[in-house]
Parts: C-alpha cells; sequence; structure tokens
C-alpha cells in the first residue's frame, strides 16, 4: 500500500490516459531494489515556436494565457492542471511534480508574436495552468522575462499564483500598475499551517501569501484572492475567514472556485482522502458528487467552475455575503486598457513609412 512522500502531494504515478503500455510490478520471492521514497526532480527546457495559448472556453474571463512551465513543483493535489502531463507521454501523478519543463525563449518568442503586424492587443494571463512563480522560478526567472516584455511594451497582464515569490517582481508590477495595466490573485484555499503541508505542499504558506500581498498592494498593485478550491467539509468552513485575511492584506478582489476533479485527477484526490482522511473521504466525495450530477467531475460549460445543487448554493451564498460585508468589488474583472500597448521594435504608435532620403 503506497504512503504519503513528505513534500509530495500524491505518492502515486499512475499512467495518463494516452498511454497504450500500462506496467504492473508483482513480487516474484527474488530480490528487488527499494523504491525511493522521494523521486529527484528533473527540469528540460523546451523550445515553443508560440507561447501564447487562446482559451475558448466561455466560462473562463480570459482569451489568452502564458504558461512558462510545464508541470509544477507546489504539488497541489487537487490541481486541474495535472491531466496535461498525459499529453506529453507522463503520468499526471508524482511526474507532474518531478518532471518539469520551463521555455527557455519565451521572451524571445512572446517579442516576436507581439511584433506580428497581425497581433491584437487583449489581457495575457500568467497562471492559467501551472503557477508561473513556482520554486523553478527563483533562479530561472522565465516569467520574470515575459514581465519585462510586457513592461516595455506596455502590455496588460494578469498573474494567479500561490507563491510569495511573486513579491520579487514588484518593481516590474509596480511600474505596470501605474498605467492600471496589472492585477494579481493570489489562491489560498486555506489558513490552517498542517492542512496546507499536504493539500498544496510546495506552495507558500497562507502567512507567506498575505505578506505578499501586502507587499504589493503597499506598492500600488491591484491584488484579489481565490478561495480555490473549495472542498466540502475540509475548507469550506474557512470561506469567510480566508477573505478577511485577505481583505486586511490589502485585497480588494475575490473570486472562488469549488473542487473540480477533472481525467485523472479524480482518482488521484480520492487515493489522497484516503490515506489523509478516511474516517471523512465518504462524506466529502459524497458531497462533491452531489454538486456534480452524482460524478465525480462536470465538465459541462457553465456548471464545472462554481458547480450546482444545494451545497454550491449555499457556498455561493455565503461568499456573496461574506464579499458584501468586508466590501469586494462585486466584479473582479477589470478593464485594463489597451491603447498603450507599444508593440516591440516600435518607438512610435504610427509605423514608420521608411520613405528615402
Amino acid at each position: 500500500m503506497p504512503r504519503a512522500i513528505k513534500g509530495r502531494g500524491t505518492f502515486s504515478n499512475p499512467p495518463g490516459r494516452f498511454d497504450k503500455l500500462t506496467q504492473t510490478l508483482e513480487h516474484d520471492g527474488w530480490y528487488e531494489e527499494e523504491t525511493p521514497n522521494n523521486p529527484q526532480t528533473t527540469v528540460t527546457p523546451e523550445h515553443a515556436r508560440s507561447v501564447i495559448s487562446r482559451n475558448k472556453s466561455p466560462d473562463i474571463f480570459f482569451g489568452a494565457s502564458i504558461n512558462p512551465y510545464r508541470g509544477c513543483s507546489h504539488g497541489c493535489i487537487f490541481c486541474y492542471a495535472r491531466p496535461s502531463h498525459a499529453y506529453v507521454g507522463l503520468s499526471p501523478g508524482l511526474d507532474f511534480e518531478t518532471r518539469l519543463f520551463y521555455k527557455a525563449d519565451a521572451a524571445k518568442v512572446l517579442e516576436a508574436e507581439l511584433a506580428a503586424p497581425k497581433y491584437k492587443c487583449a489581457p495575457i494571463m500568467l497562471g492559467a495552468n501551472t503557477d508561473p512563480y513556482q520554486p523553478l522560478e527563483k533562479s530561472l526567472k522565465v516569467t520574470r522575462s515575459i514581465l519585462e516584455v510586457m513592461a516595455r511594451c506596455r502590455h496588460p497582464v494578469t498573474v494567479t499564483t500561490k507563491a510569495a515569490l511573486v513579491a520579487r517582481d514588484v518593481d516590474l508590477l509596480a511600474d505596470l500598475a501605474r498605467d492600471n495595466l496589472t492585477q494579481v490573485m493570489f489562491s489560498i484555499p486555506t489558513l490552517n499551517p498542517e492542512l496546507k503541508r499536504i493539500l498544496e505542499p510546495r506552495a507558500a504558506s497562507a502567512a507567506a501569501k498575505l505578506k505578499a500581498m501586502r507587499l504589493l498592494a503597499d506598492a500600488g498593485v491591484r491584488v484579489g484572492v481565490l478561495v480555490a478550491p473549495i472542498i466540502p467539509v475540509l475548507t469550506e468552513h474557512e470561506i469567510e475567514a480566508v477573505l478577511e485575511a485577505s481583505r486586511e492584506a490589502g485585497a480588494s478582489m475575490a473570486g472562488y472556485t469549488i473542487l473540480r476533479l477533472p481525467w485523472e485527477v479524480k482518482d488521484l484526490f480520492r487515493e489522497w482522502l484516503a490515506e489523509h482522511f478516511p474516517e471523512r473521504a465518504a462524506h466529502v466525495m459524497s458531497l462533491v458528487r452531489s454538486m456534480r450530477g452524482e460524478r465525480d467531475n462536470d465538465p459541462d460549460f457553465g456548471t464545472r467552475m462554481h458547480a450546482m445543487g444545494p451545497v454550491a448554493e449555499l457556498i455561493r451564498q455565503r461568499f456573496q455575503l461574506a464579499s458584501r460585508r468586508l466590501g469586494f468589488s462585486p466584479d473582479r474583472r477589470v478593464d485594463l486598457p489597451l491603447n498603450l500597448f507599444r508593440p516591440p521594435g516600435r518607438t512610435h504608435p504610427q509605423l514608420s513609412l521608411d520613405l528615402p532620403m
């Protein structure tokens, strides 16, 4: 029976849904090497022809995003991005946390895309899939290089993270904020350090996130909180407390999502529940399924983000009441200006005619 690995969200490595070949280990009585209790992390550069991804989902408020990294060492067991590792033949389990990739030439490729004659400026989200400020960013600085391009071009950009490292880039974010070109959302599912340790093991603590939030807010950057994900039984009682702590730290916007378990995540989460909360596992999944049409996951547009049913409605009402009481903006969709954008290589809003002298 697998057991939890310190500092990792999951302790198994199930095959991805596209794998045509799977392996099953059977003990035949002969000596076997022990499996390392904590697998080593590998980091591989990726050279992309494009870094801007387009979103067509009707229930997600952004239309373009950049993911500087593939995989994430934060190890959050609930991460909806885990299934993306299956597209490269890796497991959404431990592989997602330990087999990491980064876009080595992201800034150069981004500049080329922004300079294209047909490019139309629209806000770009950093952190739509994996965290742009996961631990690798401290040394690789891929996200910072992207923000440098955005600041030079006066391009609107939003950030979603569960890392305190974002405060390192306060200079760039404050520069963008002076023209209302950015906002930063912090994901905080719990204030409980013990629960955080197993729920999102290598993410920053709630205290560190709140400290980073205050630093950015004091620098003039618009900041907000995502109470995400809300997990029935385990974290739902903390909705008001997370909102209150974030408001005190300078947050002016707030949003939430209820736990989603797409593809391989549902089995990983069930395994995690059985290991850490065996006495509550059945109750948690019963409530999850009641909000997802009696399924572990509801993939339908319009309902997949906030769920349905009496439990989901109660959560919605609690969140709205607390948000109004604390003075949060009723809509976190802020219009960022597009008219300040200066494509790379241009020093004037009009193209040069290049007339001969």
